[in-house]
């Protein structure tokens, strides 16, 4: 059986590279959990905060790195259900793609994508009611393990992976996981019980998890490592272990990301707040940095 420290030393050595410099932007969001928009679909609370975030990240020009757990697949059987669901956020997210802005990795949640055949039979194309014929969506989309960004002047790596690399009972028996999920756990978690399983709602294991992780960046030269899984955002220090997290967008409320701008990398959240008159608004607030990526390099 792989070590949580073989399975993260393959997921970077199987990584896709990316070249950057400081005029790159990057948006890391993670654990989506997009569903069907029942009861149990998590991300439906939060979709008018995402989506209006994803566009401004549109217009500004940045490219969309997706971290994993973009699509809760354990719940939901398949991914038509979803796609229906949030159409608006597939229809934009297929506009980043169009233009070369968009980067997918799987997690546990949605590790069917792992497979080429199965991402091609369902998110190639779509039906449109409209037209009675099957539209383009992800056309040739490759899903990934694990992502290097890599500085074009530095040399400097960013590894982008989703974590649950760390978690050997999600990686090596999500089949389980998700059978557990769809009978049992997608029932009860309507009536508000949480799956003890999963890190981001079991204390204990997020630690477990965190701390392989942390220990793996160690021993690979404190490379920056950015990860997802746990759904607790991690923003670390220069001269600290490059430890972080981006987060989920599934936070009550509120969404969470990393930025990454002028050679500098910000922990942001989105939410929903209330201006003087009372009127409802949708705002984004820096939690924390920015910092130069530079420092946190290591020859």
């Amino acid at each position: 059986m792989l070590t949580s420290k073989k399975r993260l030393d393959n997921a970077y050595k199987t990584a896709k590279v990316i070249e950057f410099d400081d005029t790159s932007k990057f948006i890391l969001f993670s654990d989506c959990h997009r569903g069907d928009n029942s009861f149990a679909d998590d991300f439906a609370n939060n979709r008018n905060i995402y989506f209006h975030a994803l566009k401004h990240y549109y217009n500004n020009g940045f490219i969309y790195c997706e971290i994993g757990d973009g699509d809760e697949l354990w719940e939901n059987l398949f991914f038509k259900s979803v796609f229906e669901a949030h159409k608006n956020v597939y229809l934009l997210m297929k506009q980043f793609y169009i233009e070369h802005r968009l980067h997918t990795m799987w997690g546990n949640h949605d590790m069917v994508y792992k497979n080429p055949n199965y991402v091609k039979k369902y998110l190639s194309t779509y039906f449109d009611v409209k037209t009675g014929e099957d539209v383009e969506l992800f056309k040739d989309i490759t899903y990934h393990e694990g992502i290097i960004l890599k500085h074009t002047q530095t040399n400097q790596e960013l590894f982008l992976t989703h974590g649950h690399q760390a978690d050997w009972w999600n990686y090596l028996f999500w089949k389980w996981s998700r059978f557990m999920v769809r009978i049992l756990w997608k029932p009860l978690n309507i009536m508000g019980i949480a799956d003890p399983t999963s890190p981001a709602k079991n204390y204990k294991e997020l630690i477990k998890v965190e701390r392989r992780i942390k220990k793996w960046i160690t021993d690979n030269n404190n490379l920056v490592t950015i990860v997802g899984h746990t759904h607790r955002p991690r923003f670390s220090e220069p001269g600290d272990i490059a430890f972080f997290n981006d987060g989920s967008c599934v936070h009550p409320r509120s969404i969470t990301g990393i930025e990454i701008e002028n050679g500098e990398i910000s922990l942001i959240k989105w939410q929903v707040d209330t201006t003087d008159n009372g009127f409802l608004q949708i705002v984004r607030n820096v939690l924390e940095g920015p910092r130069k990526l530079v420092d946190y390099k290591k020859e």
